[in-house]
């Protein structure tokens, strides 16, 4: 989840420009923090800093008169107050991935544990292993093999002279240039900056000889950040008690479980909805080997052949371990994270790109401004409740399938595998706005230039109902509407367009990698997305339902589960999540109790029982 990079020159300073390179493609994976180790007059200097690396190398004590220089640029995961590199016992880590056992290991470590990040017991473990064993070679061997989760990493040990560069998943390359050696989270900066003898670190070690120095690591570091990135995840509190969970009463269609709120629906004289009238069986698998022989053209000997865009959710966990195991494709991850994507869906996604062996490119957007963009159209939208004003609130993410087109250009992948389950239809996010259900969609999302004219209308004149929409993150929501809806979208293939989407067999699979659930609800359904638990939340109370209600009914009509079975797992996934919720308003910064209380007053569409 960070951006790590280095120079090792033998002859001359480093070329301040290519530090500057590396350190602005490393920075696209996350600029929450950064840090810098350079090499001044025999001793090893770190900065660290609650800022951008760009940033930080511009501060004027930075000259980079090196012959040595590392860096790293963090998106923010575990450990709010501890940037990297960590330096402790004379070592200095650069990691890149998340350690998901490291409270596991703690305890059997002869060592104190000194900061909250998880990138600590890697430094640890380097430092047990040189107080009882002399060969430094297996260092790498004991780290990979006693933790869990991602690990690309640059080990720094100054007394020994030596760098130490491995990774488990394959997020580390290394390359050369006239008389120095480069390294870098990704392939395409080393490339851009000409390197040559480029290849991937992965499993084995590469292991650099770099000035030796007994002096200790001299470590300088500023804190001033005063937004939290890393709210606390709250199970319980007093508050919880101001959530409420009503008991509507109202029709039902006899078949799916979907209410007479849902917007559109009509009722024949058997009681039967025309969502149910109009439906057409969506999880009906064209064969496996049609698939196979579409992917033979793209398959290669050398290198990732595929890119997957991967959450680290429930489908496209299942579906990167199908095209891994199944498809015997060579696949590149790629994650966009915008801010939303709670720590427990990021320990799920370094769960599986360390199990599989799969490199994953993560591109980071700005979360301090994303989330500042959340937060002046919550305010908007609390001004003026409007149901079909809630998609609103997830609108940076779009940009997803923006940077999915920069990554395919930087890495020359043309084939893009998704994992949309085609279950996940929700005409109500719409319909609340007054578009009309499109019974023939196929995909999961509309598109199409004539109906993002009518969308952007309809949002358009339900913004007018309240001005504090028209914020600066209007281009950031239209630019990524225009990406997601309206860009062409070439060598594109569904996984679930050949294989059924079966709940309890993906649940089951994902068990086997240790996949990480939420302790605030039982369901797996978007667990890892900031968002899900408030705007659920906001449909149940005003409407009397969510987006559980309309996904089991879509089972039921694939006649996966009966509709006694629906009612019953909504009646628990409706739930109020009082964790989750209390994670988003206090990412965004908005009082939960005041926001909970104008929730709760919103005129309701159904009378309480």
């Amino acid at each position: 989840m960070c951006g790590i990079f280095g120079i090792i020159s033998s002859a001359e300073d480093v070329d301040k420009r290519e530090v500057r390179t590396l350190a602005r493609f490393a920075q696209s994976r996350g600029k929450d923090s950064s840090g810098i180790m350079m090499l001044t007059e025999n001793l090893y200097d770190v900065r660290k800093a609650d800022c951008s690396i760009t940033r930080l190398l511009k501060q004027r004590s930075l000259k980079l008169n090196s012959t040595v220089v590392f860096g790293h640029s963090r998106l923010i995961t575990n450990g709010l107050s501890d940037n990297q590199p960590v330096v402790r016992d004379g070592l200095a880590v650069f990691h890149n991935g998340i350690v998901v056992n490291a409270d596991n290991i703690w305890p059997h470590l002869g060592r104190e544990r000194l900061f909250q990040v998880d990138s600590e017991v890697i430094a640890a473990i380097a430092a047990d292993h040189l107080a009882s064993n002399d060969s430094v070679e297996s260092i790498s061997k004991m780290v990979l093999e006693t933790c869990r989760g991602v690990v690309a990493c640059a080990l720094v040990i100054p007394r020994l002279g030596k760098l130490f560069l491995f990774s488990n998943n394959g997020s580390l390359y290394i390359g050369k240039k006239d008389s120095a050696v480069y390294f870098s989270s990704e392939q395409f900066p080393l490339v851009h900056i000409g390197c040559s003898g480029i290849r991937q670190v992965k499993g084995e070690p590469v292991i650099i000889d770099i000035p030796m120095s007994q002096a200790p690591i001299v470590v300088k570091e500023s804190n001033d950040r005063t937004l939290n990135l890393i709210p606390n995840l709250v199970l319980k509190s007093a508050e919880e008690d101001l959530l409420q969970y009503p008991e509507p009463t109202f029709r039902r269609c006899v078949k799916c479980i979907l209410p007479e709120t849902m917007p559109f629906i009509a009722f024949d004289d058997d009681g039967v909805c025309n969502y149910c009238r109009n439906y057409r069986i969506r999880n009906n698998p064209k064969p496996q080997q049609a698939f196979r022989d579409l992917l033979q053209p793209y398959r290669g000997t050398i290198g990732n052949d595929c890119l997957v865009p991967f959450s680290g959710g429930r489908d496209s966990s299942y579906s990167l371990h199908l095209i891994v195991n199944e498809l015997k494709m060579k696949p590149l991850a790629y994650t966009y994270d915008w801010g939303m994507v709670t720590d427990l869906g990021r320990r799920n996604i370094s769960r599986m790109c360390a199990a599989l062996g799969v490199e994953n490119i993560v591109v980071a957007a700005d979360i301090e401004e994303k989330r500042r963009n959340i937060t002046k159209n919550v305010k908007a939208w609390l001004r003026s409740p409007h149901l079909g004003m809630v998609s609103i609130f997830t609108a940076g993410d779009k940009h997803f399938f923006r940077h999915l087109e920069t990554v395919k250009k930087q890495t020359g992948i043309s084939l893009n595998i998704w994992g949309a389950n085609p279950l996940e239809v929700t005409h109500f996010k719409a319909g609340f706005l007054g578009v009309p259900p499109d019974f023939a969609m196929k995909g999961v999302y509309n598109s199409g230039l004539q109906k993002q004219l009518d969308y952007h209308s309809r949002r358009f004149r339900a913004m007018l109902e309240s001005l504090g929409y028209f914020n600066s993150s209007l281009w950031d929501t239209l630019s990524g509407e225009y990406y997601r809806a309206l860009m062409p979208k070439k060598d594109y293939f569904d996984v679930f367009d050949y294989w059924a989407w079966n709940e309890s067999e993906i649940e089951s699979t994902l068990d086997a990698y240790d996949w990480e659930r939420a302790e605030d609800t039982a369901t797996t359904w978007r667990i890892g997305d900031g968002t899900a638990a408030f705007y659920n939340y906001i449909y149940r109370i005003v409407a009397g339902f969510t987006e559980h209600d309309t996904f089991r009914s879509n089972q039921i009509r694939e006649g996966q589960i009966t509709r006694d079975r629906a009612m019953e797992l909504v009646m628990d996934e409706n739930r109020p999540r009082y964790a989750n919720l209390r994670w988003y308003l206090d990412a965004i910064q908005l009082d939960f109790a005041d926001t909970i209380k104008t929730i709760n007053a919103i005129p309701r569409l159904y009378k309480p029982a």
